[in-house]
């Protein structure tokens, strides 16, 4: 079996982890987006964003190939917008919730702030699972590069391949 990386960016922090893991684990990737793209700038982005993730918005996503049975290990990533994932991510999770029943799933956010922990959690909570194989948390991968992301990364790519 082989591992999944599901994924959403909006501004690539979440795509440059996802690539980085993916060369990693030779792991499929799986980038999920909404039908209509989100504004990127300026208030309307915070504002837009910010109401769509606490009102636990679930937008309609554009097709995207993912077979669950092809997988045993699957890492979602995101962005983590007002403590909580992107909506995207509530909209694939939702929509392939008893396909992941029995997965090792795996979870990395990107936040220029804090609440990624509680993202992880609703996570969990939505999934129906105590536990991820495994977390991780990067603060502005691409604008704030260091050594320590590629350390964090390939520690975080060591624990999904003893959990293989």
């Amino acid at each position: 079996m082989s591992t999944a990386i599901v994924y959403y960016s909006m501004h690539g922090n979440s795509e440059m982890i996802a690539e980085k893991m993916a060369a990693k684990l030779d792991a499929d990737v799986i980038r999920i987006e909404p039908d209509k793209a989100y504004p990127d700038k300026g208030a309307k982005k915070f504002l837009w964003g910010g109401k769509s993730a606490v009102m636990g918005e679930q937008p309609v996503l554009k097709p995207y190939e993912f077979d669950p049975d092809k997988y045993d290990s699957i890492i979602i990533g995101f962005p983590v917008w007002a403590s909580r994932p992107a909506p995207p991510i509530w909209t694939f999770v939702n929509d392939q919730k008893s396909k992941l029943s029995g997965k090792k799933i795996a979870v990395f956010a990107c936040q220029s702030g804090n609440g990624a922990e509680k993202a992880f959690d609703r996570v969990k909570k939505m999934i129906g699972i105590e536990t991820f194989a495994g977390e991780m948390i990067f603060i502005d991968p691409k604008t704030r590069v260091n050594s320590d992301n590629d350390k964090k990364i390939a520690l975080f790519c060591e624990k999904i391949k003893k959990e293989r």
